[in-house]
């Protein structure tokens, strides 16, 4: 089972630590700057690819050299280097996708980043968007397990769909049994886990589950 990594062009002070994923990372792709980045913290690109109109000459020289596999594509094209990431991404019928390097800076960039993990999705695979304050994915209806994670303490639960219904959570500070949720409800942010471990289901709709840390907090997250 194939698990796939890329890294994009986000901000760099909102990217966590590489390093600690690298024993269920497989494939590690690099869009645009992200290749550059994926050097600077020791891991060689398995992909490289995008225009790099966001590094020097220099820069790209480096990333030609270390990657496995470099792919440069023209400025004005149809498609954003994430895009042409999860192509190769895809290829691979990964179980699941990390997209680190995907927040922060422009928001219409961070809006489609996000709305990315529903294409995931509809493919059959699970899509996470990892950055040093968030953990998000995106969820199908039915009943799931929730683990406590010391990193992202607090949980939100976020309407993808317009409507999501029949939603329950057990073993949250802030139960919940059957309840609707709709676009713009802040029912279900800012939850806790009581315990280790806690469930949630719903019967219809997307959600997304965020897990989150105060960005007050400078504490390194460490992967457990």
């Amino acid at each position: 089972m194939t698990t796939v990594a890329i890294v994009g062009n986000g901000s760099l002070d909102l990217l966590p630590e590489l390093s600690l994923y690298m024993d269920e990372i497989d494939v590690w792709i690099g869009a645009d700057r992200g290749a550059l980045t994926l050097i600077e913290n020791h891991i060689t690109p398995d992909y490289a690819l995008g225009d790099f109109d966001s590094i020097s000459q220099e820069e790209k020289a480096i990333v030609k050299q270390h990657a496995y596999l470099f792919e440069e594509h023209p400025v004005e094209k149809n498609s954003t280097d994430l895009e042409l990431a999860l192509r190769i991404a895809y290829e691979w019928k990964p179980v699941s996708i990390y997209l680190f390097g995907v927040t922060g800076g422009r928001l219409d960039h961070e809006i489609i980043n996000i709305q990315t993990l529903y294409s995931i999705a509809k493919r059959g695979m699970q899509g996470f968007i990892v950055d040093k304050d968030n953990w998000l994915t995106m969820v199908e209806p039915g009943t799931h397990t929730v683990t406590n994670d010391i990193n992202y303490p607090n949980l939100s639960f976020v309407p993808f769909t317009q409507q999501v219904r029949g939603l329950s959570l057990e073993g949250f500070y802030y139960p919940l049994v059957n309840q609707n949720l709709s676009w713009g409800s802040t029912r279900c942010i800012s939850n806790k886990l009581l315990l280790k471990n806690g469930t949630f289901s719903f019967n219809e709709g997307i959600l997304l589950l965020i897990k989150s840390r105060d960005a007050i907090n400078e504490t390194i997250p460490i992967k457990k």
